[in-house]
């Protein structure tokens, strides 16, 4: 039986005995907490770590695990061949004792990195006092998150979730309840929405029938009705529709990540707020993924002056906890009331905790300067070192939320880079890498990504010949 094996089939193994299965060392970092109580925050496994070279495969260790998800798990994902076992700052480590420089923070969730000492500290403390009570009693750490959001942005309330695609589905909730609260005396108020090309909003039904990929809807059709999808960055053409008088509202990214890394202009987003202003329609703006200090800025939509009327958060918000929220004006506020929504996790006192420690160091103008310099820093390598390839197109996004474009399938340079120790993600339509690296990230860990993207580079020419 193989150590992978043996850990399914031992539900009661202790985190020491992780560390024996795989022969690594370990070193446990437990923290005083509140009480004179002792918790133990994270294993901080110390491996004597390889590079992944090209050609090399998955080890025993890795197959067991892999050959147990396949027979116990849904088959949603196409995963990557490679078990991760810990981390620590921008590096991961899987269970070959192999060492990865992590450009994809988990999806653009992890902006502290791995393992972030007051994130734990956060963590640990709330574990042991409370996890979770439910939204019908009230608990100290969901009002001093709302508090430090509100004091941070645009809105007057929120209303948390467990995830993006739920913080959507809110929004869609909230959007069709002002209407009819606004309009209370009309038959048939406004109900439609407005999204746009390359778009993606969730994966539930309502935020699946706002994402523009046919090929997510198409499966579970039919998805909510009244969608209109145009052109990104058409600014005639949202305008027309709005004033059609139908729109709720109107969902939008500021900058698309699924999408390709797409950055939305001044004259683009002012036009849709003045157009939702004429027609009574709610501006809401998608930042789960390029909000919370990605772009450099607190929120993507400050780096252009205009507002919404909603936001939908999530990803990095608790650092890797399940958190979402909408952020939303006191006049669509006044439209909901008690029972109008709800979620018996969203909220709870560990995740909020968490998202409190996350949000008060990214918050910071330090912080949020640092990741500019670098986002900007680590562009102008892209471009210098990468740019007179035949295959690059362009280097674009803003902060550190990046994206090359290639006149190929990147899947090719992903799979190269991953076994020269470099995680990285695909977006749009499979041609665009994805980089999103943890916020803290280091210009000399940039460099070294860059590194081995330049090397990993000839990999395109190869596949552009065999296919």
């Amino acid at each position: 039986m193989s150590s992978i094996s043996s850990l399914f089939n031992n539900s009661r193994l202790l985190a020491s005995d992780i560390s024996r299965k795989f022969n690594l060392p370990k070193r446990v970092n437990p923290l005083d907490v509140a009480g004179g109580m002792r918790a133990t925050a994270s294993l901080d496994i110390n491996v004597q770590t390889t590079k992944l070279k090209k050609g090399v495969e998955f080890g025993e260790k890795a197959k067991g695990l892999i050959d147990a998800e396949a027979r116990v798990l849904v088959g949603t994902y196409a995963r990557t061949p490679v078990v991760l076992l810990h981390g620590n700052g921008c590096k991961l480590y899987d269970v070959e004792g192999r060492e990865y420089l992590d450009m994809t923070s988990g999806i653009a969730v992890n902006a502290l990195g791995h393992g972030d000492q007051d994130w734990i500290r956060a963590v640990t403390l709330q574990a042991n006092t409370l996890t979770h009570v439910s939204n019908v009693f009230y608990s100290i750490p969901q009002v001093k998150l709302a508090k430090r959001l509100i004091d941070a942005s645009f809105a007057d309330r929120v209303f948390f979730t467990n995830s993006g695609t739920e913080a959507n589905e809110a929004a869609i909730k909230f959007a069709r309840k002002f209407q009819r609260f606004l309009r209370s005396n009309s038959e048939c108020p406004p109900i439609e929405f407005v999204a746009f090309s390359n778009c993606f909003h969730g994966r539930t039904i309502g935020a699946l029938a706002l994402t523009s990929k046919e090929h997510y809807r198409s499966p579970f059709e039919p998805v909510m009705p009244g969608v209109t999808f145009l052109e990104y960055g058409n600014a005639q053409a949202a305008r027309e529709v709005i004033l059609s008088g139908k729109i709720a509202a109107v969902f939008v990214e500021p900058i698309q990540g699924e999408g390709g890394i797409y950055t939305a202009t001044k004259e683009f987003l002012q036009s849709l707020r003045s157009a939702c202003d004429e027609a009574g329609s709610l501006l809401i703006y998608d930042e789960v993924q390029c909000g919370l200090g990605r772009t450099g800025y607190l929120w993507a939509h400050e780096a252009y002056g205009i507002y919404p009327d909603m936001m939908t958060l999530a990803k990095p918000l608790a650092g890797g906890l399940p958190i979402g929220a909408v952020l939303v004006t006191e006049r669509v506020a006044a439209a909901i009331n008690a029972g109008d929504h709800g979620s018996t996790f969203a909220g709870g006192p560990l995740v909020c905790s968490a998202a409190v420690a996350v949000l008060d160091k990214i918050s910071d103008p330090h912080f949020l300067a640092s990741v500019s310099e670098k986002g900007k820093y680590f562009r102008e390598i892209l471009q210098h070192k990468l740019g007179g390839n035949r295959h690059v197109k362009e280097v674009r996004g803003r902060g550190l939320i990046l994206g090359i474009e290639l006149d190929v399938p990147a899947a090719p340079l992903v799979d190269a880079c991953r076994n020269s120790g470099l995680l990285m993600l695909t977006s749009g339509k499979g041609n665009i890498v994805r980089l999103v690296p943890p916020l803290i990230i280091s210009e000399t860990e940039l460099e070294q990504g860059t590194e081995i993207l330049l090397k990993c580079l000839p990999c395109l020419d190869e596949s552009f010949i065999i296919s």
